[in-house]
């Protein structure tokens, strides 16, 4: 008998004890919710702290679930405790060793890109691997389905792991190439104007800010990845629904002005272009200029957007601004809706529309995970029939 059912039975059958008073079992309530509640942490933490898989070889892999993040600072910490936590967090970090001199990082790369790959796709994940749920999987999953002769490189230090490769194994099985492989900081920021401010950060001259660093190295990483190697970046809370074969040298705007249709926002969530595209340049000497690890999205999308205002008239610079349309349909203001089960034949009618027009204009959907990771997918909702609509595993994902 489990301790649960055994503490059940014994609190019925003091309720039917005749002595037992009004007092006594509010009394008795009380104690036992209280033993319950310690008892079913104590359960939950034990499981989570000592969860274990069996490969296939019979080997144990032991997940530490109770996962603290090395990148982020201490809370409400001043310029100078910041830079003492990164100086003492440095040693720790794997992502900011070099390999080797020839770097084991870029033979990885370019031993997975081969004449075989139709499109270079990368993304980035620097959660745990364990976080990397049924939307992550979807928009991998989505991703050959759109391009099933792409490649995808995946820049994640958790899923370089027997973990990540049990989570990718059924999309590998499927005959698609993606691999996980662990960025070489040192290498990939080596000769590109990044490189100084990566110094002043491990030499303890830069503020690595209060936001978590993961976060600026995100953007960081995807932009000296296409400038050293060119090709696709996307993140992983997209639905993908065309190839990217017919685009180049193309970003997309998030939003644009009602009256001048002008863009008011360019994202980097997104961004195809060439092997040392001078705007690549450009994108990494504003990083090193203008960091501020202490304000979300200066390193991102307003980084671009003040680089790209001031190239996009400038000769020398071809590249392309695909409209909202293309990457960023829902505005993840008013998104909520596209996760709801129409219950009206109206609503019914505007999920058909919505449907049609996004199969007949847009490439990959950004679904703003940072917004709506707590919202369901409803059966029937957009997303829920866009992700059914654009998989390969579809109801085989891997549950991790």
């Amino acid at each position: 008998m489990t301790v649960r059912n055994l503490f059940r039975v014994l609190f019925l059958r003091v309720l039917k004890s005749p002595t037992v008073s009004n007092i006594s079992v509010l009394l008795i309530i009380s104690v036992a919710t209280v033993f319950f509640i310690v008892y079913e942490n104590m359960v939950i933490t034990h499981r989570y702290m000592y969860l274990e898989d069996i490969t296939a070889e019979g080997k144990v892999d032991r997940v530490d679930s109770v996962y603290k993040d090395p990148l982020i600072p201490p809370f409400n910490g001043t310029r100078e405790e910041r830079i003492a936590w990164f100086e003492k967090q440095l040693p720790k970090l794997e992502l900011f060793k070099s390999r080797s001199s020839n770097s084991k990082f870029h033979d990885q790369v370019s031993g997975f890109r081969d004449s075989n790959c139709r499109v270079q796709y990368f993304m980035v994940w620097f959660s745990p691997a364990q976080s990397f749920g049924v939307r992550e999987f979807s928009a991998v999953d989505s991703l050959f389905k759109a391009s099933p002769k792409g490649c995808l490189m995946i820049l994640s230090p958790s899923l370089d792991s027997r973990q990540g490769d049990r989570i990718l194994k059924p999309l590998i099985n499927g005959g698609f190439k993606v691999l996980a492989v662990t960025p070489d900081l040192p290498f990939l920021l080596k000769n590109t104007p990044a490189e100084s401010w990566f110094n002043e950060l491990k030499s303890g001259r830069q503020d690595p800010g209060s936001i978590p660093l993961s976060y600026n190295l995100s953007n960081l990483i995807r932009l000296a990845m296409l400038y050293k190697y060119g090709g696709v970046y996307l993140d992983v809370d997209f639905v993908i629904l065309k190839d990217f074969i017919g685009l180049r040298n193309a970003i997309g705007a998030q939003s644009i002005s009602t009256i001048t249709k002008k863009w008011t926002r360019i994202n980097g969530a997104a961004m195809i272009f060439d092997e040392g595209h001078p705007i690549l340049y450009d994108f990494l000497e504003e990083f090193a200029a203008t960091y501020d690890g202490s304000k979300w999205g200066h390193n991102g999308p307003y980084l671009i957007s003040r680089v790209i205002q001031r190239v996009e008239n400038k000769p020398g610079y071809n590249f392309t601004i695909l409209p909202p349309k293309t990457f960023y349909p829902m505005d993840w203001i008013k998104i909520a809706r596209y996760f709801k089960k129409p219950c009206t034949e109206s609503e019914q009618k505007w999920v058909e529309y919505m449907l049609i027009e996004l199969e007949r204009s847009t490439y990959a959907i950004h679904i703003w995970n940072h917004r709506t990771k707590e919202l369901a997918i409803e059966d029937g909702s957009v997303v829920q029939r866009l992700i059914s609509a654009h998989c390969v595993i579809c109801h085989q994902r891997n549950p991790y």
